[in-house]
């Protein structure tokens, strides 16, 4: 059987497939717990620093950055083009036991990394039992030898 090449449908399936990398991964991230914060850490490499963008709207926080495209000088000719450029956004929910005002951003080596504090009235104590005097009191005598 013959296989017909039909070229608008190969360059369809390459801007599915290449052209379009979801945002997710060209925010690639990692996220953990360290005592008492959360910890996003998301791969920016080429961002310009003044691009980005985190905000806080409800229980939402969205990262918004911007990778430029490399501008070349003179007549070129892509042989290959895989870093994606353009606005990217990556969105968390966070539930209801972080201090949103106390998020810190740091942005340093192409890596943002977000810390997010537990929120003190979500943290676990202690609980001490108290216990009123008891009727049935005990006595005894405690010898010393």
């Amino acid at each position: 059987m013959a296989r017909t090449l039909d070229p608008i449908r190969e360059l369809d399936r390459w801007f599915a497939g290449t052209a379009r990398i979801p945002a997710s991964a060209a925010m690639a991230m990692d996220l953990y717990k360290a005592g008492d914060n959360f910890v996003a850490r998301l791969d920016l490499p080429g961002v310009d620093p003044a691009s980005i963008d985190v905000d806080v709207d409800e229980r939402t926080l969205t990262v918004r950055a911007e990778r430029l495209a490399d501008k070349v000088e003179g007549e070129q000719r892509w042989l290959t083009r895989e870093r994606p450029v353009g606005t990217f956004a990556r969105q968390l929910t966070l539930g209801y036991g972080v201090a949103l005002d106390r998020i810190a951003a740091d942005y340093r080596d192409g890596v943002l990394t977000l810390t997010i504090p537990v929120a003190e009235e979500a943290k676990p104590r202690k609980i001490t039992v108290a216990h009123s005097g008891d009727s049935n009191e005990i006595e005894g005598s405690v010898e010393e030898n």
